[in-house]
């Protein structure tokens, strides 16, 4: 007798199963929908009837998954630094802690920022008057902090570079560079392809900089 369990996607669900994957799909559907409206109107301007119109719920509907405009925000805001940190990990899985990995995360944030424009506002730059992330979506911002500070140690450490800067400093020098860059490219061409960009183009010498600033071998 084969006492294997059957695989949950080839035995009938228990209702409790259904509900939850019901749940699971309307919260999807209801964050996409969210993230549609951000994109068309902005970030602040997210409206909760326009929402639920677009999952086919009745606006009151809505806080049985989500108890407040707020929380529709927290969980994008944790998902999105999910989707960054993932993106610095790649990066430092394939480039370490070196000046093509630090190259390649400036053009990571621009990416992510062309890809993800209401993510990348939400989580960079802060548009909602008075909110303040989750502890989740705090985790997850620590995390890319630590990501972010990892790469610059094992620059400094492997002897690449030696700025007269404490560790800390160098890494917020990295990420005003980075934001800022993003920030100008996602503001006058955000649409034309970062390589063809006039801020986009640039960060080759943005890193040169760095480097003769940074004592690069």
């Amino acid at each position: 007798m084969n006492d294997q369990p059957i695989p949950i996607s080839k035995r009938v669900l228990t209702p409790q199963e259904r509900r939850q994957r019901n749940r699971d799909e309307m919260v999807t559907a209801i964050l996409d929908a969210a993230r549609e409206v951000m994109r068309e109107e902005g970030v602040s301007a997210l409206n909760l009837q326009e929402v639920a119109r677009r999952v086919g719920l009745r606006a009151p509907s809505l806080y049985t998954y989500f108890p407040s405009k707020i929380a529709i925000y927290e969980a994008l805001f944790e998902y999105g630094m999910r989707i960054y940190s993932e993106r610095i990990e790649g990066l430092l899985a394939t480039y370490g802690g070196t000046w093509d990995g630090l190259e390649q995360g400036l053009r990571n944030s621009m990416e992510f920022a062309q890809a993800y424009p209401e993510l990348y506002q939400l989580v960079f730059e802060r548009p909602i008057p008075g909110f303040v992330p989750s502890p989740a979506g705090s985790d997850e911002g620590r995390k890319l902090i630590e990501l972010t500070h990892s790469a610059i140690r094992q620059l400094i450490d492997s002897g690449q570079a030696a700025p007269d800067l404490s560790i800390q400093q160098a890494v917020d020098m990295y990420i005003a560079m980075m934001q800022g860059l993003t920030a100008m490219h996602i503001a006058n061409q955000p649409h034309v392809p970062i390589t063809e960009s006039r801020f986009g183009s640039i960060i080759p010498q943005a890193i040169a900089m760095l480097k003769a600033g940074w004592n690069a071998p």
